[in-house]
């Protein structure tokens, strides 16, 4: 086609045919490179930035369509202020979505707009009917040749402008490159992960089976869980296996880490004999469905020295200049029970479809959630193609990136197709570090899904180590309420378990090494709250997909932010970040972004203490002791006083 190019603007390629110039889409991701992220349900507001020279009419469309499909949908753009044109598509379907924005000028418009302008002057319009009825003549050859006799009436008529919209000439049309979103189902976007070794369910310190942490399902349900996660369940190695906290001699008896997979029974692709039996693992992920639990399986691309792979496949590991093939390392830690893979091996092909094959294995056996550990330490390219491959054959499958590491980093293996990520909210404790992650957080939203956890068996942070309850309290509420995601390793945190090791970010007694036995029922446990802040976060939308408004304070110790939503209450979260004394503030709410007038007076219900307030006015006082409870989440409604209720204003 004459005039056909392509270029770039702004990081976006745009196939141009025509006058409109179109400078930008949005949302897009790097140019279109990657796709952007949603959830089936969602909607898709687009922005399209679309010029031409003169004063000449534009139109503009969006066209989509499902990636397996051919077929176009079309949706009108409208223009708004600053030549940005606007149009929302619905989504209502799983898997990848094709869109694309097509911009040209409309000469019928442009010269119906020059009629009347010159027909309320008062202008003679004899030349321009004629050149109106040649536009037309094609289309509507009955409006032609009415215009050519002079009829007003024919050239303005509703019907000849509802023929020539629809038929319009998009001959010389601009169109922008085909951008994609990828639509996910909607616990991608919002989930409540627990964390569970399955050998430590049996209560009394010997090891545990799948069918004992079967019987533990009903009480992660109770507390409210959308997801039991459960490290790798595969054979573990005998081969300079772990004993307790790392040590690198294990004992007889000591059950080495679930992260050194494989041995002479299996792989990645067997269920430790311990644990049970492939049935047993069926089992229990038909009881975890049918208690609305989604199984989450943890996938660790690395292997035992003793994995049958070491003796069949040779070449897919790294080997030294002695011969011997190089273990893992994290200097100074070293990990002589792991080997990891070789992924520019000789034989690339093979490896790269043995570990695909490792998820469509699960997949088949109902699994539709994985935990990654150290995406980070593998190719991207890898991801990209293993990912892409499994969501087009299983479209609702979720992936999350256990990736502490670098910020773009992390942001090129969610462009590459993970769902969710891990993310830094571990070690953020200041309110100011807190308020600029979020703020962080929020400018990549299109593609990166952040999971908030207070702790991991990896990790045990200092604060949690001396705040006591408190500060347990305070960070399952900050985890839950920031993020649409969030996870908690249990019952290590709902028992308050914080006693570190000498030196090391890790719990004592760290469970990767050894079985553990825990009292679920004990008075000191945090179930009773995690349960509210679960049931809280399932009824209120805000906390679901809200977008998140800090929300200024006077005490640089007490730190508020209000989640909101269209069609939903706001929800205000108030924590005392101190956890061994009471601090007050004013807090000085955007009323604007809450959906609140400024002399209108609100119902203030506290979803954790069950009190009821009224307030007015966008300043209002905060007491927290900390040894009660650290924190508010209160929702926000416009209310009519009643006599039962506390006011406080000013």
């Amino acid at each position: 086609m004459i005039g056909m190019r392509a270029h770039a603007l702004h990081g976006i390629l745009v196939m141009e045919c025509g006058r409109v110039v179109i400078l930008a889409v949005r949302p897009c991701v790097d140019g279109g490179r990657y796709p952007v992220k949603r959830v089936v349900g969602d909607t898709l507001a687009i922005e399209v930035d679309a010029v031409a020279d003169g004063h000449d009419k534009l139109r503009a469309v969006v066209r989509d369509r499902p990636a397996d499909r051919a077929e176009w949908r079309e949706t009108e753009l409208v223009l708004g202020p600053d030549d940005t044109w606007r149009a929302v598509i619905d989504l209502p379907a799983l898997g990848r979505h094709i869109y694309t924005c097509v911009a040209w000028v409309d000469a019928f418009a442009s010269w119906r707009n020059g009629l009347d302008r010159k027909l309320a002057a008062g202008v003679d319009v004899t030349l321009d009917l004629l050149d109106g009825a040649r536009l037309v003549e094609r289309i509507a050859p009955e409006h032609a040749a009415a215009m050519r006799t002079g009829s007003i009436a024919a050239a303005t008529s509703p019907e000849l402008a509802a023929v020539m919209t629809a038929r319009a000439d998009r001959s010389g049309a601009s169109r922008s490159a085909e951008l994609t979103v990828l639509v996910e189902r909607p616990l991608a976007a919002c989930s409540a992960w627990y964390e569970l070794f399955p050998r430590s369910t049996r209560g009394d310190g010997t090891h545990g089976t799948l069918r004992d942490a079967e019987a533990r399902l009903p009480y992660v349900a109770e507390l409210g869980f959308d997801i039991v996660y459960l490290p790798p369940i595969h054979p573990i190695g005998s081969a300079f296996r772990k004993g307790p906290d790392n040590a690198a001699t294990a004992g007889a008896n000591d059950p080495g880490s679930p992260w050194a997979i494989g041995n002479a029974g299996g792989g990645h692709t067997s269920v430790h004999p311990e644990l049970g039996t492939l049935a047993d693992f069926d089992h229990f992920v038909a009881a975890a469905h049918a208690l609305n639990l989604d199984v989450a399986l943890d996938i660790a691309f690395q292997a035992s020295p003793d994995h049958p792979w070491v003796k069949d496949h040779p070449s897919w590991f790294v080997h030294r200049s002695d011969g011997s093939i190089q273990y893992a390392e994290n200097p100074p830690k070293k990990y002589q029970d792991v080997y990891p893979f070789d992924f520019d091996s000789a034989d690339r092909q093979g490896l790269w479809n043995a570990l695909k094959g490792v998820f469509e294995f699960w997949c088949e056996h109902g699994v539709r959630v994985f935990r990654v550990d150290n995406p980070h330490t593998k190719p991207i390219p890898f991801w990209e193609w293993c990912l892409g491959e499994l969501h087009a054959r299983y479209p609702d499958t979720i992936f999350l990136a256990e990736a502490f590491t670098r910020p773009k980093l992390m942001y090129a293996l969610a462009k590459s197709g993970f769902s969710q990520s891990y993310t830094y909210f571990t070690w953020r404790t200041t309110k100011l570090e807190l308020e600029a992650y979020a703020t962080d957080l929020a400018g990549v939203r299109d593609f990166f899904r952040p999971n908030f956890w207070p702790t991991t068996p990896d990790i045990f942070p200092e604060h949690l180590e001396t705040g006591g309850r408190p500060a347990f309290v305070q960070r399952l509420v900050l985890a839950a309420t920031m993020s649409p995601n969030y996870g908690i390793y249990g019952p290590s945190y709902e028992l308050g378990e914080h006693a570190r090791r000498r030196g090391v970010e890790e719990l004592a007694h760290n469970e990767k090494y050894e079985v553990r036995a825990w009292n679920l029922d004990a008075p000191e446990s945090l179930r009773h709250v995690i349960a509210r802040i679960n049931q809280i976060r399932r009824s209120h939308p805000a906390l679901q997909r809200g977008e998140l408004i800090v929300q200024p304070t006077d005490n640089e110790l007490v730190m508020a932010f209000a989640k909101v939503a269209p069609g939903a209450h706001a929800v205000l979260v108030i924590v005392n970040l101190d956890p061994f004394h009471t601090h007050r503030a004013w807090v000085t709410l955007d009323l604007a972004s809450l959906g609140l007038e400024p002399d209108q007076a609100f119902a203030v219900d506290d979803l954790l203490g069950g009190a009821h307030f009224t307030w007015r006015g966008a300043r209002n006082f905060i007491e927290l002791d900390p040894q009660q409870m650290p924190a508010h989440v209160f929702e926000l409604k416009p209310h009519v006083r009643t006599e039962h209720d506390f006011e406080y204003f000013l």
